[in-house]
This record gives C-alpha cells, sequence and structure tokens, in this order.
C-alpha cells in the first residue's frame, strides 16, 4: 500500500487517512468540548503518523485553526498538511455564505494568522454561495498560490456543475464532500469526472456517525435531542439494511486482527477513486485505532466483499 498520496496536480503529498478536526474547539457543534483534550487528539494524530490535519473557519469560529495552530508547534511544520475552509461571513451575527474573491482572499489572511504559520497546505472554499462565478472565486485562490500563501486548492459541497465551474481553468485540485458506504450518491458521476480531471477527493462522515463502527445494536433508541434521532440512517428500514451490511464486515475485520471500524477506514484507503479519508475523533485513543487503519491491506477480494455488502446504497 503506498503511504502517501498526492493531491490533484499540486506538489502537496499526505498520509492516506487524515484527522477531521471539528471536534477540536469546534464548541458550537458539539457540547462540553474541552481545548486540552482538542490539543491532545491533534498532537496524538501527529505521533501516530498522520500527516493530514482538516480544520475549518466555522469550526468554533476560528477556535478549531487556532487549537491546531498551537498543537503543530511542537513538530516539523513542512511534515504536515494543514487543510482549512472558509466561505462563512460573521459579521452580521448571522452566517452567510460568501465566495467573493475580497471576501474569500481575507478569509485565507485570517486563517494564516489563527494557525500560525506562513502557509496553508490545502484551502477550500467550504460552501458554494448563490452569485460568485465560481471560476472567479478559485481564481483568487490561484493568486494567493502564486504568493506562496497556499499549496492547493479545494472546493467543498460543490454540485458537478459547480466544480466543473470551479475548475473551468484547472486550478482545483481537490474535493471534499460527504461520501461513506451508506451515503454513496455522488459516486456515479462526480467521482469519475474527478478521476479523469486529477482532482482528489477527500470524503467526510466516513464512519456515518458511529454507524459504521459496528458499535451499534438493532434494539437502539436515541433522545429528542441527539442529533442521531433526526437522520435517516438511524431509521428503518434503513437501519437494520446498515446493520446487516455492517455484519459482512466482521469476519474481514477479525482475519485481520483489525476493528470493523479500522476495516471500514481500511476499504476507503483502497479504493481509487478516494484520496484521504478523515474520519473525526473526540479522544485521542479514537485517533490511535484510526491511525492503525493505514496498516489493514484488504485484499481485492475483501474489498470486492464490503464493496457488494453496501451496493444498495449506490
Amino acid at each position: 500500500m503506498s503511504n502517501t498520496v498526492k493531491i490533484g496536480k499540486s506538489e502537496v503529498t499526505s498520509t492516506p487517512l487524515g484527522l477531521g478536526t471539528n471536534a477540536v474547539g469546534g464548541y458550537n457543534l458539539f457540547p462540553n468540548l474541552n481545548d486540552d483534550d482538542g490539543l491532545n487528539i491533534v498532537k496524538t494524530g501527529i505521533e501516530n503518523g498522520i500527516t493530514l490535519l482538516d480544520t475549518a473557519y466555522v469550526y468554533g469560529l476560528g477556535h478549531s485553526e487556532e487549537l491546531v495552530g498551537q498543537a503543530i508547534k511542537d513538530f516539523d511544520r513542512h511534515k504536515l498538511v494543514i487543510a482549512t475552509k472558509g466561505a462563512q461571513d460573521m459579521s452580521t451575527g448571522e452566517e452567510v455564505v460568501r465566495n467573493d474573491p475580497k471576501f474569500i482572499t481575507q478569509q485565507v489572511e485570517n486563517s494564516l494568522k489563527r494557525l500560525g504559520t506562513d502557509y496553508i497546505d490545502i484551502y477550500y472554499l467550504h460552501f458554494p454561495d448563490k452569485d460568485t462565478p465560481k471560476a472567479e472565486a478559485v481564481g483568487a485562490l490561484e493568486r494567493l498560490r502564486e504568493q506562496g500563501k497556499i499549496r492547493a486548492i479545494g472546493v467543498s459541497n460543490f454540485s458537478l456543475d459547480q466544480i466543473k465551474e470551479a475548475n473551468a481553468d484547472g486550478y482545483v485540485d481537490v474535493v471534499e464532500d460527504q461520501f461513506s458506504l451508506v451515503h454513496q450518491d455522488l459516486g456515479a458521476e462526480t467521482l469519475p469526472y474527478l478521476k479523469q480531471n486529477n482532482i482528489s477527493f477527500v470524503p467526510y462522515f466516513p464512519l456515518a456517525s458511529g454507524l459504521l463502527t459496528g458499535k451499534y445494536q438493532h434494539d437502539v433508541s436515541f433522545p429528542k435531542d441527539d442529533i442521531r434521532s433526526g437522520m435517516p440512517i438511524f431509521q428503518e428500514p434503513l437501519y437494520s439494511q446498515i446493520l446487516k451490511a455492517v455484519d459482512t464486515v466482521r469476519p474481514i475485520a477479525e482475519a485481520h486482527d483489525a476493528t470493523v471500524a479500522q476495516t471500514v477506514l481500511a476499504w476507503y484507503i483502497k479504493n481509487p477513486l478516494i484520496s484521504v479519508v478523515i474520519p473525526g475523533a473526540k479522544k485521542p485513543d479514537q485517533v490511535v485505532a484510526n491511525a492503525k487503519a493505514m496498516t489493514v491491506e484488504l485484499t481485492d477480494k475483501e474489498f470486492k466483499q464490503i464493496d457488494d455488502a453496501f451496493e444498495t446504497f449506490k
């Protein structure tokens, strides 16, 4: 298994498994977060061989970036790949999505300060706005790349048409979007387009809110204020279908002396359409466990068995 992945047409290379940091400083997304835990999560990831750290302005309105910036001070910056995202204007107190060049340029400058670094390896337009021509927004990022402030250009949560528009000049290196074994809507058209155009793909929520870790049983219920209570994947009949598919992974995991979660992450790592998978973590031991997925080498037959078990989700 190759232990490094090249990001699009850029010079950026990464481990095939990164760390999503929305629970590092993302106090607006999760209750009861602790900054020391957040710092520890990032440091543990780096110490266990993870090089790509994926953050965003909207995770704690800059706080996640600040914590990532603090955590990386003890390490060789040039061995790390820092990815961040921006598009949210909070100046009115309401969230307004903006991609206009002036705003995005300022967002990059703000992120550089919060991260305490003089360059960002991957910068994503986090969400598309309604008005800005996408090639113009990406053009602003290309100018920042020419200045050495960013090294690779990404877009996140863009439709295929928006990705094509953003990539009109061939500047887009990477796309990040929701994708998992139970959420494969992008599979048919978007992923082949990315492959043809040498654009890397980074899926988020790869473990589907924990549903693909194998820890859930059939008779589970969530309180009303739990985000999972409203998710379709936790409703019948979908929930039982997913659990049945997850059961297919168990014997494969046992054969590799791995957990179900590590085996599922290994499926993404082996998938030729996926570049870097970025599971999040709320505790350092989860990061250690996720990093071990990089040592699980599935055979072609095992990869297909898992693929086939989740065929109905394509």
